[in-house]
């Protein structure tokens, strides 16, 4: 293991982080809101420790073997976490303490979107920009960042890639090198951040929300400048350009830059996870839709139309926006859409979730089970679209849904022990490992009421949810830890 050289990447990573509080202080400058020092003092401290964990380790450059990159990834998050937490506990305006920094850092970081905060339209602009910036920043995940700029200080990316990527096939790159992957990665993500903060302002957003609400949407965060989200504008144009810059950034974005290259829209259709994606949506949506007229919550078609689009992508995507209080439908429907939260997204978006290539691939499984119930001597075979998939990736998808089923359980177990009622601790469990935000019960509207211990179990989730069980878990093995 390669310790110094890790040390090295995460001074070099803290003291890059360090940047993310500049932009905050100048929006404290240019509304005069008074926030803006805090986040200069985070920026110092940052910096400086960042230079000081660097400067000592600064010659040892060595090739990063596969443990190396699972290692960083693992302290990157929880790192940053820490280091994001800073400005929120310094700021007097917030009223935080640790738990609650903590707490809002690690949710806005790892796009989970729950909070802790109420009154948040009172707040000061610059402390608006800094939770909405986190999600940006993490949505597409800071490595893959980090791999485009790494190589240029003599580090290589490939294996901090691997760790960080979603989904089950990890070794499929977009280009040749990884770090032109990266850099074609997030270009097409701002060019979606663009053309989503330019649609919300069309529909009537003023600029600073229209900016902020395209960094939480874009990254599927689900954070907001208003306590009511984006029920608090109080529309239909706003709630279908949501829903369709939801569905965008649920979908693969490697499968974005394919289309793109070879110029054929009819790229998309061909991926069998894709395909299975939008039936998964379509049939969300029309269930929710139906629920929502049987039970005449609302009083026009158009308006159960309207809320239910919304709420099902929102929620099945693991973004976690609101339109209302969908925690006051009839019980089976919310409990419907936290159940679509572990599907989430396809693998290599900025969704949560288990994905949808991985519950199609347990979907294939059983009913390749089911065949040879019926006919043993058989020989089945398992295929995403016209392409076989080996069994070893199969076993990998078991092993996954395993140990997410055991981490949740765990956690779900630890939070009851905390005093929590059932209801709320399996919908806070499953709404932060799927980095998904809201919950039922005492966390339908903010997690604020917790007991501090929950909130740091809950953490704990979303680090569980954001780097898909196995890459913090494998640290628990043994096996890890010998040469």
């Amino acid at each position: 293991m390669q310790y110094r050289s890790i040390i090295r990447i995460l001074g070099l990573l803290v003291a890059v982080f360090s940047v993310s509080m500049l932009p905050p202080a100048l929006v404290s400058l240019w509304y005069q809101d008074g926030a803006g020092v805090p986040f200069l003092l985070s920026f110092v401290i940052c910096v400086t420790a960042g230079l000081l964990i660097w400067y000592p380790n600064r010659s040892y450059q060595r090739d990063l073997k596969v443990r190396d990159g699972f290692l960083i990834v693992v302290m990157f998050w929880l790192v940053l976490g820490a280091v994001g937490t800073l400005p929120l506990y310094l700021s007097p305006e917030t009223g935080m303490n640790l738990a609650d920094a903590t707490f809002e850092a690690f949710s806005g970081l790892t796009t989970t979107g729950a909070t802790v905060l109420t009154g948040i339209e009172t707040l000061p602009k610059a402390i608006l920009f800094y939770r909405q910036q986190l999600q940006w920043l993490g949505g597409m995940g800071i490595i893959v960042l980090a791999v485009a700029i790494l190589p240029m200080l003599g580090v290589g990316g490939m294996q901090l890639y691997k760790a960080e990527t979603p989904g089950p096939v990890k070794d499929n790159k977009v280009t040749p090198r990884i770090a032109d992957t990266a850099k074609h990665l997030w270009l097409i993500y701002v060019v979606l951040t663009l053309a989503c903060a330019l649609a919300y302002r069309l529909a009537g957003m003023g600029w600073f929300d229209a900016v902020g609400h395209s960094f939480s949407t874009v990254a599927i965060g689900g954070f907001s400048t208003y306590d009511a989200s984006i029920g608090h504008f109080d529309s239909s144009a706003i709630n279908i350009i949501c829903v369709v810059f939801l569905l965008l950034s649920a979908i693969n974005y490697p499968l974005h830059f394919a289309a793109m290259r070879g110029k054929n829209i009819l790229t998309y259709w061909r991926d069998p996870e894709l395909r299975a994606f939008l039936f998964i949506q379509g049939s969300l949506v029309l269930l929710i839709f139906i629920g929502l007229l049987r039970s005449q919550v609302y009083d026009t078609t158009w308006q159960a139309f309207d809320h239910g689009l919304f709420q099902a992508v929102s929620i099945s995507t693991t973004a976690g926006f609101a339109t209302g209080g969908f925690a006051y439908w009839p019980l089976y429907l919310p409990i419907l859409l936290i159940f679509s939260s572990f599907i989430g997204g396809c693998a290599g978006s900025t969704g949560g979730g288990m994905k949808v290539v991985r519950v199609l691939l347990l979907f294939l499984q059983g009913k390749r089970e089911l065949n040879r119930l019926v006919h043993p001597r058989a020989i089945y075979s398992i295929k995403l679209g016209r392409r076989a998939v080996p069994d070893r990736v199969v076993e990998a998808v078991w092993g996954f849904f395993a140990a997410y089923a055991l981490v949740f359980v765990i956690i779900m177990l630890l939070l009851i022990m905390t005093g929590l009622d059932n209801m709320t601790a399996f919908t806070a469990t499953a709404a932060c490992l799927n980095n998904l935000g809201p919950g039922l019960g005492e966390v339908a509207s903010h997690y604020g009421e917790l007991a501090d211990i929950s909130k740091y179990l809950l953490v704990l989730a979303m680090v569980f949810g954001r780097l898909e069980i196995f890459t913090l878990l494998v640290l628990f093995t043994p096996a890890f830890w010998k040469n």
